[in-house]
């Protein structure tokens, strides 16, 4: 029974009411201040279930007390005698259920639902997806003791009609789903060092990303800072970039219709030198994101062996499914407002998510038309135009080495960074298992290299789940994922060919047991559980290929269990090495042993910045908090020296 919410009038169906088929729930709904309370009726196998009229009755308003506790999502409501008596006038047409009173201690794990108003009828929402779909069709309690019982919420949600309708309503409305992101803030050690994060969430409160960015590289600095106050108004200076583009981006499709996206180009700090960054074409892209992607990029610069500023930027355009005459419009109507901005002494994009050799030739061939002339080229692969590049070899080389081709390879410099922390152990990656995540240009480049050095890739990863294969990747395999990516099929058909790999829907490859791990997708990917599982499975380092991979309470979870993170500020510096070498006609020898030198020098400066302030070598924190102190004095140094500029 549905008892009316706000004064509103429920439809006397239950086809125009998506209910949820499950035993008594407590729900609050959310920011209309009403609660309501959920009985549930017969099963699917009952044919009058369709037809079964929704009960009314008089509302009650809540207490103090339970307005207080509806936070919890927990509530109690009253059935009138009324209500009870007009429902058994329905006994004789449905199956008699039992409804048992529901537990607390479960109320409070299942709250993947709510109840809302859309459209003058009130309907129960997907918490995860923010939809409503049709009835739920199966019990996702099931009874006391069942195995229904013992399964995870997430994985009830998961295997929902209610949660599989809502991402079906989704796919068919491309409309974008809204989820609030809380920020979350931790406790630093210093008054002064709070008072830096404080005033950046106060200035930019919608900034997730960007602030969470700030807070990591802030905490890795409280000793910097509580050593020299000076530096707490360097850290303000920092925390605000120098320049940000916003502009729109119209073009044409090839139907004819117009459209317009947003785009970005944040040029976070140019203290050290020109600015070089990604980048990114992602529906998700905004601001927040533009601005955490460039402030890493300024530190990954300042890190490297050679001294650059920091950009990042991209648009929210999905480039999925667009022809090649699209994309070459919307590159040049891009390219059309930021070409006054780049240039070789000024700033020079690269690739980053959803931009490859496509996108970046024909933004190319748009800026040299604007700016007639040709003088220093995006940094990129370059198949025609300009030679064959070690761009994108480079890109995933900091994790490794090998006897890789140059053209058409990514060497990944996050390999060869694993490599140097575990021979600092005395150990080597041959015969470690590994688990990646992301299936797009970085991903595949480390699987190769992890093969160079003779480690096991079991997993790789896209946006519907993860494949295992148990046997390892080698490199014939991973051929034939890159020709499952460039058909644009699902990871799920490797496991048609290769019987001893299995693909899982809707989950992170992190329950896998593995020594080390290496996610490559993007940002956020490894939330609290997912690091827990990570420990559970025996992870023991976690090189970072994408940027800023981990929540705020994930790499609280590591750092507890012990687990090494090499930051993507340090481990991912080749890619800043490659995009200098490669102005220089290197041969694939010479590039390879010049980039693990550069990608060595990083490493050493990030372990020397730690222990110069008291880090162990051995602690998790080492190269995490090393790598941004290392970084973060290199431009102080030159921010002191310029002035207030």
């Amino acid at each position: 029974m549905l008892l009316p919410v706000g004064g509103l009038e429920m439809n006397s169906t239950m086809d125009d009411m998506s209910l949820l088929h499950a035993h008594r729930h407590h729900l609050v709904v959310r920011e209309l201040g009403e609660e309501i309370d959920l009985e549930i009726g017969p099963g699917d196998d009952d044919p009058t279930f369709s037809s079964t009229p929704l009960i009314s009755g008089p509302t009650r308003e809540p207490s103090v007390e339970e307005h207080d506790d509806s936070k919890h999502m927990v509530m109690v409501s009253q059935l009138s005698s009324e209500d009870q008596d007009l429902s058994k006038s329905h006994s004789g047409k449905r199956k008699k259920k039992v409804v048992k009173r529901w537990r607390e201690e479960w109320a409070d794990t299942y709250k993947w639902a709510y109840v809302d108003v859309k459209e003058g009828t009130a309907r129960i929402f997907c918490s995860v997806c923010r939809e409503y779909g049709r009835k739920h069709r199966r019990n996702p309690y099931g009874n006391e003791g069942s195995r229904n019982m013992q399964m995870s919420a997430l994985e009830e949600h998961n295997n929902s009609l209610l949660h599989k309708e809502a991402l079906r309503l989704q796919m068919a409305s491309k409309d974008k789903i809204i989820v609030d992101k809380p920020i979350y803030v931790k406790a630093l050690m210093s008054k002064t060092a709070g008072t830096i994060v404080e005033a950046a969430v106060k200035r930019d409160p919608h900034e997730f990303e960007f602030i969470q960015c700030a807070q990591e590289v802030v905490h890795a600095l409280e000793r910097v800072i509580a050593k020299n106050s000076h530096y707490v108004n360097m850290m303000e200076r920092l925390l605000e970039p120098e320049r940000m583009i916003v502009f729109r981006v119209p073009w044409v499709d090839d139907r004819g219709e117009a459209h317009v996206n947003r785009g970005f180009r944040v040029q976070f700090n140019q203290t050290l030198g020109p600015c070089r960054g990604g980048l990114r074409f992602h529906p998700s892209m905004n601001l927040s994101i533009a601005k955490f992607l460039g402030f890493q990029q300024t530190l990954k610069c300042a890190l490297s062996p050679y001294k650059l500023g920091g950009a990042a930027g991209g648009s929210d355009l999905d480039p999925k499914g667009k022809s090649d005459g699209e994309i070459m419009r919307f590159c040049q109507s891009y390219i059309n407002e930021l070409y006054r901005y780049l240039g070789p002494d000024k700033d020079l994009p690269s690739e980053e998510m959803g931009v490859g050799a496509r996108e970046m030739g024909y933004m190319f061939g748009q800026y040299r038309r604007l700016a007639s002339h040709v003088q220093g080229s995006f940094t990129g692969p370059r198949i025609i135009w300009s030679g064959a590049s070690l761009r994108t070899e480079a890109t995933g080389y900091g994790l490794l080495s090998g006897e890789d081709e140059v053209i058409g390879g990514v060497l990944g410099s996050w390999v060869f960074f694993a490599q140097l922390i575990l021979a600092d152990m005395n150990k080597e990656l041959k015969g470690l298992r590994c688990g990646v995540s992301g299936s797009g240009k970085i991903a595949m480049h480390v699987l190769e290299k992890l093969l160079a050095f003779g480690a096991i890739p079991i997993t790789i990863s896209d946006a519907k789940g993860y494949l295992v294969d148990e046997d390892g990747f080698d490199y014939m395999k991973i051929q034939f994922l890159r020709d499952i990516k460039a058909q644009n099929r699902s990871l799920r058909d490797y496991s048609k060919t290769y019987a001893r790999s299995k693909y899982y829907d809707e989950v992170k490859p992190w329950t896998e047991r593995c020594d080390v791990a290496f996610p490559c997708a993007s940002q956020n990917e490894i939330d609290q559980s997912d690091a827990i599982n990570l420990v559970n499975s025996g992870c023991r380092i976690l090189v970072e290929g994408s940027n800023m991979p981990c929540t705020p309470e994930a790499v609280d979870v590591l750092r507890k269990a012990n687990v090494l993170i090499a930051p993507a500020i340090a481990a991912g510096a080749g890619g800043v090495a490659a995009g200098e070498l490669e102005l220089i006609n290197w041969s694939p020898e010479e590039f390879e042993s010049k980039l693990q030198d550069a990608m060595k020098q990083t490493y050493q400066r990030a372990l020397k910045a730690a222990t110069d302030f008291g880090y162990q070598k051995e602690s998790p924190e080492a190269l995490l908090h090393g790598a941004a102190i290392s970084a973060f004095l290199s431009i102080a140094s030159g921010m002191s020296d310029q002035g207030c500029v």
